[in-house]
This record gives C-alpha cells, sequence and structure tokens, in this order.
C-alpha cells in the first residue's frame, strides 16, 4: 500500500483539490492507498477540512500537533502514523502534481528504496531558484549523492528508509543523503512543477543560511556519527603538532640565545609564542572532546545503528530426526 504523507500549514483552501486529485490518479492506476495529513499547527481551518475529508473516506487519516515543530517533525509523525509499505512525501500548496505518483512507483519497482523528484522545470521567482541551485551542487560536492533537487518535496520510498533514518530540524531534505549513507539505493525523476495557486509560500533566503548548517550536520552525521575521533582527533592532532614544532623552535631559538652566543630577538616578543600556544591549547582540547565523543557513542550507541540489512536467507527448516541424530 501507498501512504502519501501530506504536512500542513495553513493550506485550507487546496486540501479537498488534492485529496481528489491523489485520489483520482490512484483508483486510476489501481494503486491501493492511503493519505495522512499531518496539521503542523495552523491557524486557518485545515485541521476542520481535514476531519471533513476524514469522515468522507476511511483512506484519510489526520494528525494534529499542538503547535507548529516545523516540517522534518511532521513528516516524522505521518511515518508513525502510515501503514503503507511505500511512504510519498508531499506538499500541500498543490504545487506537487498527484499526476507523477504511478511514475514515481514504477521508478521505484525498478529496484530502488528513494526515488527523488527533480522539479526540472521550476515554477518559482529567481531568488528561490538560484540558492537552490548552488545548494544542492555543494550537498553533491560534500555527500557524494549528485541529485539535481535535494529541495523538492515529492520523495518517494520504502517504509525500510523510515524506520532507519532519523529527521529532525529541517533534515527532512535530506531524506535520500541519510538513506544513501545506509547503503540504500537511491534516484531521481524529473517531475511536473506547478505554480502555487493558494496562500504563500512559507520559505524565504533564511532558509539558506540553515540548510548549509543542516548540511554540515548531515556530513558529520553520515561519516563520522560512530567515529567521531577520526574527525575531532585528527584535526586536534594537527593543531597539537603543529604548535609543538612552532613552541619547539622557539625554545632551539631561546637556547642559542642563552647558551649560543647569538643575537636573536627575545622570544616573548614573537607573535610565533601566542600562535604556537593557542595551537596546542586548542588541539590538546579538540583531542580531548574525540575521546568524550566516542565515549558516549561508545555507552549510548545500539549495535542496529552501525550497519543496515538488505535482506536474509529463509531459515532452514530440518527433518525431526536428523536434529535428534
Amino acid at each position: 500500500m501507498l501512504s502519501v504523507i501530506i504536512p500542513l500549514l495553513n493550506e485550507a483552501e487546496s486540501l479537498a483539490e488534492l485529496y481528489r486529485e491523489i485520489a483520482a490518479v490512484c483508483e486510476r492506476e489501481a494503486i491501493e492507498f492511503e493519505v495522512v495529513f499531518v496539521d503542523d499547527g495552523s491557524t486557518d481551518g485545515s485541521w476542520g477540512v481535514v476531519e471533513q475529508l476524514a469522515a468522507q473516506d476511511a483512506r484519510v487519516s489526520g494528525v494534529r500537533l499542538r503547535r507548529n515543530f516545523g516540517k522534518a517533525a511532521a513528516l516524522t509523525a505521518g511515518m508513525r502514523a502510515a501503514d503503507g509499505e511505500l511512504l510519498l512525501m508531499m506538499d500541500a500548496d498543490l504545487q506537487d502534481d498527484p499526476a507523477e505518483i504511478p511514475a514515481l512507483v514504477a521508478r521505484l519497482n525498478e529496484g530502488y528504496d528513494v526515488v527523488n523528484g527533480w522539479k526540472k522545470l521550476r515554477l518559482d521567482p529567481w531568488h528561490k531558484v538560484w540558492p537552490s541551485r548552488v545548494f544542492n551542487w555543494m550537498v553533491g560536492r560534500l555527500t557524494g549523492l549528485k541529485l539535481h533537487d535535494h529541495n523538492c518535496g515529492l520523495k518517494l520510498f520504502r517504509a525500510d528508509v523510515a524506520r532507519e533514518i532519523r529527521i529532525y530540524g529541517e533534515l527532512h531534505r535530506f531524506i535520500p543523503v541519510l538513506a544513501h549513507a545506509r547503503g540504500f539505493k537511491v534516484t531521481e525523476l524529473p517531475v511536473n512543477h506547478r505554480p502555487r495557486r493558494h496562500g504563500r509560500s512559507k520559505y524565504g533566503m533564511r532558509r539558506l543560511p540553515r540548510g548549509l548548517l543542516d548540511l554540515l550536520t548531515v556530513r558529520f552525521l553520515t561519516d563520522y556519527a560512530h567515529r567521531p575521533q577520526h574527525l575531532l582527533g585528527a584535526f586536534g592532532l594537527f593543531l597539537f603538532v603543529l604548535g609543538l614544532v612552532g613552541l619547539g623552535y622557539l625554545a632551539v631559538v631561546w637556547l642559542l640565545t642563552q647558551f649560543g652566543g647569538m643575537n636573536f630577538a627575545p622570544i616573548g616578543s614573537r607573535p610565533l609564542l601566542a600562535y604556537a600556544a593557542a595551537s596546542t591549547i586548542l588541539g590538546a582540547q579538540a583531542l580531548s572532546l574525540g575521546f568524550l565523543a566516542e565515549l558516549l557513542v561508545s555507552h549510548a550507541g545500539r549495535e542496529s545503528a552501525t550497519y543496515s540489512i538488505s535482506e536474509r536467507t529463509a531459515p532452514v527448516v530440518r527433518d525431526r530426526e536428523e536434529l535428534s541424530v
């Protein structure tokens, strides 16, 4: 079954139409489906529309959050409430086209675990399009997963993916990256992008710095979550050795000045002393933080979080007489 998860915030005008489009497409293609609306603190009557749709069709359910917790939290609540083996993220503003559902499902059935939408012809203003292109390029360079549109709200993935990854903050846009890091097969598919008909966008330019910070978080989580010392320790060791080299050089200069009869400037007046001492201290602190992080991972880490199982062989049923021998 396909579970369509729709987080929403003040989208009362578009919900009924969006549901009708989803139902029409799935019924025409004989796709068993459910729609899970997640109201993320709406104040415009959206929840009343969700209740009305749920009363009219048993395939519709709703989850109402007590306040606005953010899209990642809403998606998490929706994934927990969903019953399908295929989960489809879709925005509630009608810009994501439900007519793309069959193509996304067909692409997933080619052997992939995640299909990310690609708004090839994007109907957004330039001040949203160009920063998004720069962001997508940076994500590809830093994570190794090169997709054209990591920000696309249309994402289809298997329930196994939802069970293994955890999203919070604004990490929902990195679901393909997090899945790729776990060994899932990720691909993309060009999708139709429609102009906004109702309401206004919930995102602006302030989304860019948040996205860059989230990108650094994802890079750390995917590469060093279970071996933080490899990052912190390498950085700390470099600074510590660099500081020791600087201090060693100054020690040689001091010895030559005091006992070698050479006339060097006093080491106390040299900027190198401050830089070398600071480098040594920072390096030691980074090494210490690395050890503390390793202790936390060792204490709180779960064995199942360090790997991802694709499939198992069927258990062998042996004859009872053979077992008794």
